[in-house]
């Protein structure tokens, strides 16, 4: 899992980023919701290219997004919102940051899993106010009448053949006993339009499909496939999806 981690360094993998499908709305709404302490400072790890950071950044007084790769920091940076003032950027593992809290709110969205448990949360409780709440965010699209096709090319080529989409990393936290839980919610689904081209090209962001990860041939082969799978249920080169996000939270205990 390590290996696979590092490839989140790679400048293809965070040019393919962009790829992935938003966070919807109702994710903001309830991440705001939770903040009901003062400062509304937000500690977003494992930041990626700020799909969290970077919307949340104007509603809250500031968003510290702390991720290792500076090719993720990077692209985020030149993303929409990268340079908001309320926006600090740092490279960096999460438990060697340099953290300014008190924090009201924590966010990991598709991240905590690659973090080091014991030294993430021994780094971020102290720095926490008295309410803050961790909130971990899952998100992808739902209801693929294509995704038979789609899981058997991933299957083939991933370089995680562990993978369990069962894995449940909140229930995992919580049966460490550095989590305990104070609400879940699956948001309501968006639709969420994109071409073929770019719905292919969001799997090469992720660690077990990166580009990088494969010879031109073998990543063809796997484009091809996957446009097989989709191009039936496209109009005129483009795929309708159903969007939804899973939140989980509860209050981060030291270990």
């Amino acid at each position: 899992m390590s290996d696979l981690a590092g490839t989140f360094q790679h400048e293809a993998v965070a040019e393919a980023y962009r790829h992935r499908p938003p966070y919807p709305d109702e994710v903001f709404d309830r991440l705001e919701a939770l903040i009901t302490d003062e400062p509304r400072t937000v500690l977003d790890i494992g930041a990626g290219e700020g799909a969290l950071a970077r919307p949340l950044a104007p509603t809250v007084e500031r968003v510290d997004a702390i991720d290792i790769s500076p090719a993720m920091v990077d692209a985020g940076r030149n993303q929409p919102g990268g340079d908001h003032p309320n926006l600090r950027w740092q490279v960096s593992g999460i438990e060697t940051a340099e953290l300014d809290g008190p924090y009201a709110l924590v966010t990991a969205g598709a991240s905590i899993h690659w973090m080091p448990w014991q030294q993430t949360f021994a780094r971020i409780v102290p720095h926490l106010t008295p309410n803050a709440q961790l909130v971990i965010i899952e998100h992808g699209p739902v209801d693929m009448p294509w995704w038979d096709g789609v899981a058997a090319t991933i299957k083939r080529h991933s370089r995680n053949q562990s993978y369990n989409p069962a894995y449940s990393v909140a229930d995992a936290i919580q049966e460490r006993g550095l989590l305990e839980p104070t609400g879940t919610v699956r948001t309501t689904p968006i639709t969420f339009e994109q071409r073929v081209a770019d719905y292919i090209e969001q799997f090469h962001s992720t660690s077990s499909l990166a580009r990088d990860l494969m010879s031109g041939e073998e990543a063809a082969e796997f484009d091809t496939a996957i446009e097989q799978a989709v191009t039936p249920y496209a109009k005129d080169g483009v795929l309708e999806l159903q969007v939804v996000a899973q939140l989980s939270w509860g209050r981060p205990l030291a270990p």
